[in-house]
């Protein structure tokens, strides 16, 4: 299964609603906070092709976009194939 990576930060809904969204379906992921450390938010934005929002949602090196974009793979049911 690939890892999951998500660069959050504080007082972010979104990012909440990721981690909720990860947890109800039982999946591990690491949370990179970008807010105390300058050049993790360069890192996020140039994982992600220029995307500045909270959260950017990475499957191993897969960008995969934020939280409506997750969303959709879980509504699609595509999450989990995702993942493999």
């Amino acid at each position: 299964m690939k890892k999951i990576i998500m660069y959050s930060g504080p007082m972010c809904n979104f990012c909440e609603a990721a981690k909720r969204l990860l947890e109800r379906n039982k999946l591990k992921y690491e949370v990179i906070d970008i807010s105390a450390d300058e050049s993790l938010r360069d890192e996020m934005i140039k994982k992600s092709n220029g995307k500045r929002t909270i959260p950017q949602i990475f499957f191993e090196n897969d960008h995969i976009g934020g939280y409506v974009e997750l969303r959709e793979l879980e509504k699609n049911n595509k999450l989990l194939n995702s993942l493999k």
